[in-house]
């Protein structure tokens, strides 16, 4: 049963001809996507500002487990 199911598809790829390109569009829009825009918009802001992984840790740790309690408490 579950080769059958597999033999489907693999064959349904295979005849496939606009399927193929809009699959092949459809990795090179996420390739440039998350590959290319990745490199000229996002900085690595962590490996900038601190020196080692111990500090970098910390950092993390400190934004993740920060308080709204001030916040709150001023409005």
């Amino acid at each position: 049963m579950l080769q059958h199911i597999a033999s489907l598809y693999i064959d349904g790829f295979k005849n496939m001809r606009v399927g193929k390109e809009l699959w092949i569009l459809i990795a090179l829009k996420l390739l440039i996507l998350f590959g290319i825009m990745k490199l000229f918009f996002f900085p690595n802001y962590l490996k900038t500002e601190y020196e080692n992984d111990t500090q970098r840790s910390m950092h993390v740790l400190e934004q993740l487990t920060k308080s709204d309690y001030n916040k709150i408490i001023k409005n």
